[in-house]
């Protein structure tokens, strides 16, 4: 298929301006336009909507408009002793500079010996060298329909920091239907759309969707609004930006028109890649329901996953004999309803898949929250095992995994109370330093009737006390030296 490209697109670039005129009024496009136009709008049906019937119908006009010519190639002339490939290779550049005058041309194939080699019967154009493609990474919620342009690099016209960037496009019918019969997300938002995405030129690994300096797009005659950058609280931390598809779609025509993109980007050396795609988009809802439809690990296999966490190592000193999991969600500290983790962490703790889908649909990381690693959508699971466990447990908010795989909860001791439960030593009588009289039997303040006793001394305390108050006693004419508490005058507590 790859190969019929090729060649269709190769035809299609030799053709003049009626026989493109010929091919677009065969499929009802727009015959109007400069010859440059005409060949893009070719160039686009082969590459995104080309049919047995419209190759056909290329390999029809072409064979049509070189028929003669080739028939004239293929007769020897002995006097200039050519060989059939020359001749064929010297018909196609006697056949003009329409190559040459196109505006879009593929880098690096020699157009007149491709020609030649065709008119002399080999009926397959040589392959083409394949290049490494920049490949974007899957995104969670967009599931991609068609790919209306592969990743193109934006390649600077100038040495202006500033660069402009156009593209050309149209949608087919069956498009335009998929997008018109959509429902809506949110007022004016279908959920079919038209994205653009940018990364970096970079074709060693999927490239997550990066976005230039200065970018700007106009679709048509129309900004498109682009997401603006997060707020920074930190002090000297530039705001990031979260770099997303762009939505076009209702900047488009929805039409068999042909649309204009143009990409403003700064150019300060780095390498950027733009590409359209025809998604689409899927709510945190609908991507729960694929997990639950998908992503459940049957109970067995996650007691399976207990013991290996639990069996004991030779080489280890330390013997586990259990592990705790929590039945709170470390996302919002509520009690697990779906409770998931990826594949790839090595923990059994759990966060609730709820949440967490809502949480990466409004900014997403997809990072676990309990070991900080990445989580991505299709590497996410449900414990079987503990959605069971919540069924069964209601009443803790802990359980604790044992070595053979079973279960059992923790329950939270009950809080002690925490009002003072020591008793008090008074020093002195209530009526000399008035700090807190001692309650009566009635309740009522009055003088003491017994003497309180804190029980929590021991004797040698109490021996130093009455030491020291026979020395007070013995000094009481001299000056009394200042001394240094650490509670109230009179108030001790024997807590």
């Amino acid at each position: 298929m790859a190969a019929e490209l090729v060649e269709a697109k190769n035809m299609v670039m030799s053709f003049r301006v009626s026989d493109l005129q010929m091919l677009l009024g065969f499929v009802g496009r727009s015959k109007s336009g400069l010859k440059h136009e005409l060949v893009t709008r070719a160039l686009q049906l082969v590459q995104f909507d080309c049919s047995p019937e419209v190759f056909k119908k290329i390999k029809e006009l072409y064979e049509t408009r070189y028929a003669k010519k080739s028939s004239e190639a293929a007769q020897p002339q002995p006097q200039q002793h050519r060989s059939p490939e020359a001749l064929s290779i010297h018909s196609a550049y006697e056949r003009g500079s329409t190559v040459a005058r196109t505006s879009i041309s593929t880098p690096n194939i020699d157009y007149p010996a491709l020609y030649g080699k065709y008119l002399n019967g080999l009926g397959r154009l040589p392959p083409k060298v394949v290049k490494p493609e920049v490949r974007l990474v899957k995104l969670p919620f967009y599931t991609t329909l068609d790919e209306l342009l592969k990743p193109t690099e934006l390649v600077p016209q100038n040495n202006e920091k500033l660069q402009e960037s156009p593209c050309i496009f149209a949608l087919t019918p069956r498009q335009v239907e998929l997008i018109r019969n959509s429902r809506e997300l949110q007022p004016g938002v279908k959920s079919v759309q038209v994205v653009l995405r940018i990364c970096y030129t970079d074709t060693s690994a999927p490239q997550e969707d990066q976005y230039p300096p200065n970018i700007a797009v106009k679709v048509n005659h129309s900004y498109c609004s682009v997401p603006g950058y997060y707020p920074s609280n930190k002090p000297g931390v530039e705001p990031k930006r979260p770099c997303r598809p762009i939505n076009l779609t209702h900047l488009m025509y929805l039409s068999a028109a042909t649309n204009r993109i143009t990409v403003t980007w700064g150019n300060y050396g780095k390498s950027y890649s733009v590409g359209l795609y025809l998604v689409r988009q899927m709510t945190s809802a609908e991507l729960l329901q694929r997990l639950k439809t998908i992503g459940i690990k049957h109970p067995e296999l996650c007691k399976a996953l207990v013991k290996e966490k639990l069996r004991l190592d030779p080489d280890s000193e330390i013997a586990t004999t259990g592990v705790r999991v929590s039945l709170i969600c470390p996302l919002v500290k509520m009690r697990l309803s779906v409770p998931c983790r990826a594949e790839t962490c090595a923990h059994l703790q759990c966060f609730d898949a709820v949440f967490y889908l809502q949480m990466n649909e409004k900014k997403p990381t997809w990072m676990c929250p309990v070991c900080d690693k990445p989580a991505p959508y299709d590497q996410l699971i449900i414990d079987g095992l503990l959605s069971k466990i919540l069924t069964e447990c209601e009443d803790a908010d802990e359980i604790e995994y044992l070595v053979d795989g079973s279960w059992c909860p923790i329950r939270a001791e009950k809080e002690r109370s925490c009002s003072p439960q020591c008793p008090i030593l008074v020093l002195g009588s209530s009526d000399v330093n008035g700090l807190l009289p001692a309650p009566n039997g009635n309740g009522e303040n009055g003088k003491a009737t017994a003497d309180v006793v804190d029980l929590t001394l021991d004797s040698s305390s109490s021996e130093e006390e009455e030491e020291e108050d026979e020395e007070e006693d013995d000094d009481d004419d001299g000056p009394q030296p200042k001394r240094r508490c650490s509670y109230e005058k009179g108030l001790v507590s024997a807590c």
